[in-house]
């Protein structure tokens, strides 16, 4: 396991520990201080703790070297694993809009719903300032290591701390607010599945992309040009094409140069423009130069 490896593994397991707490708060609180919208928070935190284990699982599959069946090594693992999160929080989000639905019905039809209490009302905010924090860890992990799954493994902690934040809502109005207010805390479910929903979409979407082999974007192609362009003895630049394996990139281009210099000497001009590339993009770059005379 390398230094990278390590590191998302390190921050996965702080996670997954306190997510494993959290579940049992909030089920406990769920159902002994009479909360729906607790008990599904409860189901959200479940669905992060899976999502931990999902990102362990898949980066260490995608951190494994290139072998005889992988080329190009297996860093869409890692990619993989961020679609499955996605798609998770999507089902739990569809989940618990349903459940929230049916609890307003029964509330207009009649059915008393349960006043929650106070243990409820402290796991919330307890819920919230936790998943908050490990939000903001986890994203600042994510983005030094470039990790996909990490990243989208931070959202699902903001997810969940949104989600609680509204559990907190609903909680609060149906304990202060009166009888007829109690269906607050349903409708908070409801309202907090949209958001879930939401972050599930805008985590596959770039997943979806990298798996079709959509190209990196304009800006960092023409990133890539320039970084070429500006070595030294090579005149042109065409034939760029560009794509994401997981957390590095793959590059194939062609380049032009004075057709009348030693092989040697062309190779040290498109060494140059390969090292220039790795230093911008990362060492782990797959980088294929076709070189052509002017």
């Amino acid at each position: 396991m390398n230094a990278r490896e390590k590191k998302i593994y390190a921050v996965t397991l702080k996670g997954s520990a306190i997510n494993a707490l959290l579940i049992l708060l909030k089920f406990i609180a769920g159902f002994f201080g009479r909360s729906s919208a607790m008990v599904a928070d409860a189901v959200h935190s479940l669905s992060d703790f899976i999502s931990d284990v999902i990102v362990l699982v898949f980066v260490k599959i995608a951190g494994k070297p290139e072998d005889k069946g992988h080329d190009y090594g297996h860093g869409k693992f890692e990619t993989l694993a961020s679609m499955i999160i996605g798609v998770l929080l999507i089902f739990v989000g569809i989940g618990l809009s349903v459940n929230g639905v049916e609890a307003v019905l029964h509330s207009i039809n009649g059915m008393q719903l349960p006043r929650p209490t106070m243990l409820a009302l402290v796991i919330a905010i307890l819920s919230i300032i936790s998943k908050e924090w490990l939000y903001r860890y986890t994203i600042r992990a994510g983005n030094k290591l470039d990790s996909q799954a990490l990243n989208a493994n931070a959202w699902h902690h903001r997810s969940d701390a949104v989600s609680s934040l509204g559990t907190l809502v609903g909680i609060a109005g149906a304990m202060f607010l009166g009888e007829k207010w109690r269906i607050l805390d349903p409708v908070a479910a409801i309202i907090v599945s949209i958001f879930i929903i939401k972050s599930g979409y805008d985590i596959i979407k770039p997943c979806i992309s990298e798996l079709l082999e959509a190209s990196l974007p304009e800006e960092k192609e023409k990133e890539i040009m320039h970084l070429v362009l500006s070595v030294p003895g090579i005149e042109d630049m065409h034939n760029l094409r560009t794509r994401r394996i997981g957390n590095c990139i793959a590059i194939d281009f062609h380049i032009k140069m004075d057709g009348t210099q030693t092989l040697f000497e062309a190779h040290e001009k498109a060494t140059a423009a390969e090292n220039a590339i790795r230093s911008a993009f990362g060492s782990n770059s797959i980088i294929n130069i076709h070189m052509e005379p002017v």
